[in-house]
């Protein structure tokens, strides 16, 4: 059913396609400049308010979706979110960057790299899972923090996943140009138009462009559609993978694997940290939950029984190319390509380039669903305009959020090689990730109005030495990776914080279907985990980091920061004082 404007006294139909200011900067505070120069001025205030106000899991669920106008058609069980699953995980990175770090810094111990950020991986996995189970909304991460961190919290983290979700996309699309040339046997660059525009910038890449616009297409058309689609091309590249598994190791060479450790433990956790992006994509099952039939039931067994898998092939993945190959000798570009042709199965490469162009279509395509569905939420909130969180009546998919992801992504994909930001993605999803952790926490041991003051100050200095113990190792490590004595504070301190919230306070909150299990402890290592993969990363990568935060802040100061508290306190005022608000603006003076 369409949305409705008065005209008159008559009720008409809005139509979807529209471009009003109203529908763009609806506030109070953006109707003329005197509203806005009023506003910056208690830009402080506001702020304040905004930091310490929360939201709560009725609102999230049932009036914020009413800023799409449209409901999102629930027609996604258990076995389309597990597909889901693999199509939004297993692309382009399992095949990529395995050789390049077992090459660079991991070795054969690449396969120990790839069970350590699946357990990271995993941990998360529980934090969103017991989340999209208890507030089934389309904003995944932005919508759990919303509750239990606050406005600024969760606008720290929209601005990061919008960030992943175009410099992703845009990644995965070119990486699809490189695998189809790849396929038609010819050079890597070879269908890209070569200028005279600064290096980096000068490739240009109109395929990358048509493939993220087909994907958006299908995305937007129906869910329903994408999801066979997906099924489709998931199975088609699980019979790649299972080949390259079973052939890799009927090819194997267990002498390959001396030395395990070239470079040492500290090898093993910088590859970790980059081959962490290979399980990036799982959250966007999690954005899906207002399309999801039972999401309590259907939730769980998407999300935890495709991930699972997704870590036993990783591992097997990588150990088959490091038994074919020695380390020293895998191809950074094409590792599995350049392997098999080693031992003989030239024509494998073919099979390889199939796999990885079928995994990075499906991960556009997922990508498409599950991006724009944040974006949708992060529009109901009205911290980006709330034009982009309509839902078309028709087809019940939101097509102005998938058209601001595909057009942004399009655009960097057509012109940067994205050379300088792949790190920054890791950053921005150990960052995410690690918020989670500290959000399930706070929703378990603190509730508004019921938890004593002393406790949210036990839980506030518990949490703080949680992080701090968790950075202290993660920058020793960095800073000395073969001492012990850093560790022999810094752990203790960890297990002290940990143990402080298990022994010290109550839980207030108990999960109504599926909880993470052993409380405090699983979401404090989560936390651990993504801190320590962080620190895992070169410098140049938080300098991007905070670069972008920077400007986040900047966009949240004179935009986000006013929409948020407008609608905010519109959405506390009587109901008699809105009607009398909206009478108001149809008479004239």
């Amino acid at each position: 059913m369409g949305s409705m404007g008065e005209v008159g006294d008559e009720i008409q139909p809005r139509g979807y396609w529209r471009w009003s200011k109203q529908d763009f900067l609806p506030e109070e505070s953006f109707k003329n400049w005197a509203n806005y120069r009023s506003a910056l001025s208690q830009t402080c205030f506001r702020f304040k308010d905004r930091l310490t106000s929360r939201s709560e899991d009725a609102n999230e669920i049932g009036e914020m979706r009413k800023q799409s106008e449209n409901d999102m058609k629930r027609c996604l069980t258990w076995w389309d979110l597990t597909w889901f699953g693999f199509g939004s995980v297993i692309g382009a990175g399992i095949f990529v960057l395995t050789g390049q770090e077992a090459h660079d810094h991991a070795g054969p111990a690449i396969v120990l790299s790839y069970v350590a950020s699946g357990v990271s991986a995993l941990l998360s996995v529980f934090c969103y899972t017991e989340f999209a189970v208890e507030i089934p909304v389309a904003g995944g991460s932005f919508a759990y923090l919303r509750i239990e961190l606050g406005d600024f919290a969760a606008f720290i983290t929209a601005g990061n996943i919008l960030l992943e979700s175009i410099v992703g996309s845009a990644g995965v699309a070119r990486a699809w140009t490189s695998y189809f040339t790849t396929l038609l046997n010819r050079p890597t660059n070879s269908l890209r138009i070569h200028t005279n525009l600064t290096k980096g910038y000068n490739l240009l890449d109109p395929i990358a462009v048509a493939v993220l616009a087909i994907a958006a297409t299908l995305a937007m058309i129906s869910t329903r559609k994408t999801s066979v689609f997906n099924w489709i091309a998931s199975a088609i590249n699980t019979v790649v993978i299972l080949f390259v598994i079973i052939a890799g190791f009927a090819n194997a060479d267990p002498s390959n694997l001396t030395p395990f450790l070239p470079y040492g433990a500290k090898g093993i956790f910088q590859a970790a940290a980059i081959v962490y992006f290979a399980y990036g994509g799982f959250d966007n099952i999690a954005t899906m939950a207002e399309e999801t039939k039972n999401p309590s039931r259907d939730i769980p067994l998407g999300l935890l029984g495709s991930m699972s898998i997704i870590t036993v092939i990783y591992c097997l993945m990588a150990l088959a190319l490091s038994m074919m190959q020695d380390y020293r000798d895998i191809d950074r570009q094409a590792a599995y390509s350049v392997a098999f042709q080693s031992v003989g199965m030239k024509w494998a490469k073919y099979l390889v380039a199939l796999g990885a162009l079928k995994g990075m279509t499906t991960v556009l395509l997922v990508g498409a669903l599950g991006q724009a569905r944040y974006v949708t939420h992060i529009a109901r909130a009205h911290m980006i305009p709330p034009w982009f969180a309509l839902v078309h009546p028709k087809t019940g998919t939101p097509i102005n959020a998938t058209l601001l992801i595909v057009i942004s992504s399009a655009l960097i994909a057509f012109f940067s090689s994205l050379d300088v930001l792949a790190s920054l993605l890791s950053v921005s999803t150990l960052f995410v990730f690690m918020m989670m952790a500290v959000a399930l926490l706070v929703r378990r041991y603190y509730v508004t109005g019921v938890t004593p003051r002393i406790n949210l100050l036990k839980l506030v200095i518990f949490l703080l030495i949680i992080v701090a113990s968790s950075m202290g190792t993660s920058a020793y490590w960095g800073l000395n990776p073969n001492g012990w004595v850093g560790y022999a504070i810094t752990i203790p301190l960890w297990v002290l914080g940990t143990a402080g919230i298990s022994v010290f306070l109550p839980q207030q909150r108990t999960p109504k279907v599926w909880g993470v299990p052993l409380v405090p402890w699983l979401p404090s290592l989560s936390i651990a985990t993504n801190l320590f993969l962080m620190g895992s990363l070169e410098s140049r990568a938080f300098i991007r980091f905070g670069v972008c935060t920077v400007l986040m802040l900047v966009y949240y100061v004179f935009f986000g920061l006013h929409a948020t508290y407008d609608v905010a306190h519109q959405q506390q005022k009587p109901e008699s004082l809105k009607f009398n608000d909206r009478d108001m603006g149809k008479t004239g003076p």
